[in-house]
């Protein structure tokens, strides 16, 4: 039996490919970044032809010499490519998820909110692929095309399905996130089409998040694709109703799996499909996205030059005993779960002489863990489940103070599982389902083991006050965007 799986992680601004072998270890990562293209304010735009460029290099990198039994898929997801299918090229930049050029088109389709909610599970929002759709074939004039299937549609799992096999499909996933596929029956909808304007013919087919797709040049069976967060949720192991994972890298995203009914929320939060093996039932999930939480980081660095890498933030932040009565709310493209508004800002409250920047980092650290309560409390109210332990997973579980945080904002411990890169070790899973390199899922449950664990170590006068605080200066980020004078 060939030796080990291979995970393509497309991600918002790099491409991996990490191989792993049967016990889940990571055997070799091959890593390149791409660029972020901003055109004009809140436009952000991926070159695909970069992107499957960087995908080849990385693939090359990490896996040359190596025998390799299946190759498994996790992408961004959202970000929306149009291209030729004749000549394979894209007809336009791709616009990526965090992208809010579609804020008014959104707003034209409010009278179709309930549909889309039933249907799709998802609120209106800039955050999904279906409205980027239909902005580019009326930006692009490319409809005629479209409806002719001359042009196709992808997220980024399609869009390199389509260039490592030649067939135009989709995962059940990525799918999901498209506001045009019904979660209860997994196919795209007529009613969905029709309400947002994009035509079935450029739409590919969907398929279960594992089985063999095809096979690369070399021969190797591409045989899963999930979206990152959902394949965080396989990497994670979290196959039980109830059991639930956040990924902490750009944005934050927990997600909830609650078995093979959809829940639809009543508080600002997500249905979508957590994955589907071969021809069994789907599994779906409650998903909280939050838009920022390492880019935070990234910004504290890059914009204002207080830290000069990411990993200082937690060594600024130790200056300090506490935040000082200060307040981060990275409103930076409006507030995503549980409040769903475009017209949001960021903001900095409760400043005083006082606050130094030692307080600014630890605020900054406060306002992912802050963030992620808020969507922990909507999930427990919808699931009927009680959040009892969070795997988190993600680049920013390297900060220890960061994780003593969210297990005292929670109250609930915090566990780090001894593989962090639970992304592509999803992919890889549920590629290894596929081909038969893995058995079972409780061969994989058995894979899965604690690194480090943190317990809550403050009291609740004083967690509840924090939160009233921190829900004030959420109050101050909002009708910040004035409607009427958006160009």
């Amino acid at each position: 039996m060939p030796h080990y799986v291979a995970a393509i992680d497309q991600g918002t601004t790099s491409s991996r490919c990490i191989v792993f072998d049967q016990a889940g270890h990571i055997i070799s990562v091959a890593q390149r970044e791409h660029r972020q293209i901003f055109p004009k304010p809140g436009w952000v735009e991926h070159d695909a032809d970069e992107i499957w460029q960087a995908v080849q290099g990385v693939l090359a990198e990490a896996a040359t010499g190596l025998d390799i039994a299946a190759l498994g898929i996790t992408n961004q997801r959202e970000t929306t490519v149009l291209w030729d299918r004749a000549t394979g090229r894209p007809v336009c930049p791709a616009v990526v998820w965090q992208d809010t050029r579609t804020d008014a088109l959104t707003r034209a389709l409010a009278e179709h909110e309930g549909l889309f909610k039933e249907k799709a599970g998802l609120p209106l929002a800039t955050y999904f692929s279906g409205p980027k759709i239909r902005w580019l074939l009326d930006e692009y004039d490319l409809r005629d095309r479209a409806e002719r299937g001359e042009v196709l549609f992808g997220t980024m799992d399609s869009w390199l399905l389509w260039n490592l096999t030649g067939r135009h499909i989709t995962d059940v996933t990525n799918a999901s996130r498209t506001m045009l596929m019904n979660i209860h029956t997994l196919a795209w909808d007529d009613e969905l089409l029709a309400a947002m304007g994009v035509p079935r013919a450029m739409l590919p087919e969907i398929r279960p998040s594992a089985e063999v797709y095809g096979h690369t040049a070399d021969g190797v069976p591409v045989a899963s694709a999930l979206g990152d967060q959902q394949a965080a949720l396989f990497g994670q192991t979290c196959f039980a109703p109830g059991e639930t994972k956040s990924t902490y890298g750009s944005g934050s995203f927990l997600l909830m799996n609650t078995g093979q009914e959809p829940v639809v929320s009543k508080h600002g939060l997500l249905t979508t499909v957590g994955y589907q093996i071969g021809d069994g039932p789907a599994t779906y999930a409650l998903e909280g996205a939050i838009a920022v939480t390492g880019s935070l980081v990234q910004w504290l660095r890059d914009n204002l030059g207080l830290i000069s890498s990411a990993a200082e933030i937690e060594t600024l932040a130790k200056t300090v005993d506490d935040n000082g009565g200060c307040y981060f709310v990275p409103a930076f493209s409006g507030l995503f779960a549980p409040h769903w508004r475009s017209d949001a800002r960021g903001v900095i409250a409760g400043l005083t002489g006082f606050v130094n920047k030692g307080h600014i980092a630890r605020a900054v650290l406060e306002a992912t863990a802050w963030q992620t309560r808020e969507v922990v409390d909507a999930m427990n109210a919808d699931s009927g489940l009680d959040l009892t332990t969070l795997r988190a997973d993600g680049g920013m579980t390297a900060d220890n103070l960061l994780m003593q945080t969210l297990a005292d904002v929670l109250n609930v411990p915090v566990i780090r599982p001894m593989v962090a890169e639970t992304t592509a070790l999803g992919a890889a899973y549920a590629a290894g389902l596929a081909t038969g390199y893995w058995p079972d899922l409780d061969t994989l449950r058995a894979n899965w083991h604690k690194a480090a664990e943190w317990r809550p170590a403050i009291d609740e006068p004083a967690r509840e006050r924090e939160y009233r605080n921190w829900k004030k200066a959420v109050a101050r980020t909002l009708d910040w965007v004035e409607q009427e004078v958006e160009h």
